[in-house]
């Protein structure tokens, strides 16, 4: 588990010079998505992967803006680069792959999937988002 959390933190922080982020924000970016990833692992024994990436993008999603604020810079540099390791790009890879080896009943369940995780990592987003931009209209 140490290993993967480590992973996450450096292809977050590799995307994040990919993405061309300030060096100042770098180290916060990667730490984001380190304990985005961690906080998925350690729900993955719910026996639900969707669960665990909308808890995981929950957490990225608080996290961001927790340091947008104290580091007054857009929400989007932490949330984007945050959610980078709960993105369901090797599930999605093996639903084209199945396409094209003609297997249709496993393409359309890693289908279904990818966009049952693309959908849990956009509510977990907006969820936090409507959290904040009411508790500002209210102070």
């Amino acid at each position: 588990m140490i290993i993967q959390v480590v992973g996450a933190f450096f292809a977050t922080l590799f995307f994040c010079i990919i993405f061309n982020i300030s060096r100042k924000q770098l180290l916060f970016c990667g730490i984001n998505g380190a304990i985005g990833w961690l906080v998925y692992l350690l729900t993955l024994n719910m026996n639900s992967i969707v669960l665990s990436t909308f808890l995981g993008a929950l957490v990225v999603s608080i996290i961001s803006h927790i340091l947008s604020k104290i580091r007054k810079t857009p929400v989007t540099v932490y949330l984007i680069a945050g959610i980078i390791p709960l993105v369901p790009g090797a599930i999605l890879y093996k639903a084209i792959y199945n396409i094209v080896i003609q297997d249709y009943d496993m393409s359309s369940f890693y289908g279904i999937q990818s966009i049952e995780l693309a959908c849990a990592i956009a509510v977990a987003i907006f969820l936090v988002a409507s959290v904040t931009k009411s508790s500002r209209r209210t102070k």
